[in-house]
């Protein structure tokens, strides 16, 4: 029996070594949910590429669904369709917006490991600096006076162009760092501007999921037996969009022309330039409703650059530049045919230093206008282009809009070039209010856009 009892207790401590191995195998086992950096980014790639597929296969629905347009099955087959590639773009854009955020986490984090850098070299370089002082209290000639052999004089002469190349060496090091942290601060700025973008997008694209809804709930209440009722509906759609291309188009300085054609300048000029026709409407619908500057000066002194109000008669020592403007503008009347002392030109602006004398619905001044003007030309192909035409005004400020780098699209170089079209040098500041009117309204010319677009 106590052979017995001796192998049991045994077996029984054997069990209960193998249980805590077991225990201590698992506690040590990494957790399974626990992802490494490596295997999120890896992961947000393949949900991207996923919602790639998906976006490209209910492009392809819609594509197929053109031909059934104008039909109740139609409308609702496409609309499905919008709303889930609508759907996908928004996932695949908060995929995005996590990736950038990791990106700017990283960014960050070099620039606070290279701004270290720099300090510690700051405190080095000063104590250079210190050493360098204390060494040059000493004149050479004290140092050969003081010294025993000439050996000290050559070790101390060794010493001081040791310490003025660590000094150089140091400087460097500073200077290239410092670079390195301005090169990654500018990505950063790259990368927060793209995340801004994408934070823009799924708004957007979030408004158009709602509406797309809506329309399909009220194409669902119809049964294939109301083709009236969807007539109706139809025929409403079509009114709707008659009604925005007819409608008039405020222009500043010029007469006001219908959306319709507005848009198709604009889209036109977007083919060369790059820049959203949204936002060009949008800044000219800005211009025409600032309710200051509105152009009712004539330029009467070329010397001078005066002129008077057009309807009060009131002096204005500043309406044109006279060296910078006025010999461009006289030479444009007489390439255009018309009297440059009754032609129609924006009033200096009580209050503000500079001058007046911006032309036409894009209030072009004569000198930035000269190169535009040209550009325009050659891009329609005409002798000379006319900065009161609507066409050739909506062209340059597309051109112009494109050089300030909306050519690009997204929000932010949307905003940032509304901005310096308006403030120029100080678009920082004091084009910031403007820009910001100026983005609300491309997002509802925009919704005027896409619903001409859908019809």
């Amino acid at each position: 029996m106590g052979m017995q009892r001796w192998r049991a207790l045994c077996g029984a401590v054997l069990m209960l070594g193998l249980v805590f191995v077991l225990c201590l195998s698992v506690a040590f086992v990494p957790h399974a949910s626990a992802e490494t950096t490596e295997e999120y980014r890896a992961r947000l790639q393949a949900e991207y590429d996923q919602l790639q597929v998906e976006i490209a296969q209910w492009q392809k629905v819609l594509d197929e669904t053109k031909t059934k347009k104008n039909t109740l099955s139609g409308d609702v087959t496409s609309l499905t369709a919008k709303i889930n590639e609508a759907t996908a773009q928004i996932k695949q854009k908060n995929v995005v917006i996590n990736q950038l955020t990791d990106q700017i986490k990283q960014k960050n984090v070099q620039i606070t490991h290279l701004e270290t850098q720099i300090n510690e070299g700051m405190s080095s370089l000063a104590k250079l600096i210190r050493q360098q002082n204390e060494s040059d209290t000493y004149s050479l000639a004290m140092i050969v006076l003081s010294s025993q052999n000439l050996s000290d004089v050559f070790n101390e002469v060794q010493a001081r162009d040791e310490l003025q190349s660590q000094l150089q060496d140091k400087f460097n090091e500073i200077r290239t760092t410092k670079n390195l942290t301005q090169a990654q601060k500018d990505a950063l700025t790259a990368k927060q501007n793209a995340q801004q973008d994408a934070k823009h997008a799924v708004e957007v694209t979030q408004a158009q999921v709602a509406a797309a809804k809506t329309q399909k709930s009220q194409l669902l209440a119809i049964t294939t037996n109301q083709e009236t009722e969807y007539k109706k509906v139809l025929a409403a759609n079509q009114a709707k969009a008659a009604a925005i291309r007819a409608a008039l188009f405020p222009l500043r300085d010029a007469a006001a022309i219908q959306f319709g054609d507005a848009l198709r300048y604009a889209q036109a000029a977007q083919k060369t330039t790059g820049v959203d026709p949204a936002l060009v409407l949008a800044i000219l619908t800005q211009e025409s409703n600032l309710g200051q500057n509105v152009g009712q000066c004539y330029l009467t002194n070329d010397s001078t650059g005066g002129g008077v109000g057009k309807n009060t008669g009131t002096a204005f020592a500043k309406v044109m530049h006279p060296t910078r403007d006025v010999p461009v503008f006289l030479q444009l009347a007489e390439s255009l045919g018309f009297d440059p002392h009754h032609q129609v030109v924006s009033c200096p602006i009580t209050g503000v230093v500079g001058y007046g004398g911006a032309m036409g619905p894009a209030q072009f001044i004569a000198s930035t206008w000269s190169g535009y003007g040209r550009r325009v030309a050659t891009a329609r192909g005409i002798d000379v282009a006319n900065p009161w035409d609507p066409q050739d005004a909506i062209t340059a400020m597309s051109m112009f809009l494109g050089d300030l780098g909306a050519d690009g699209g997204g929000y932010t170089a949307s905003h940032t070039a509304a901005a310096k079209y308006y403030a120029g040098g100080s678009w920082a500041t004091a084009g910031k209010t403007y820009a910001n009117q100026v983005m609300s309204r491309v997002a509802a010319i925009q919704q005027n856009i896409d619903f001409l677009n859908n019809i």
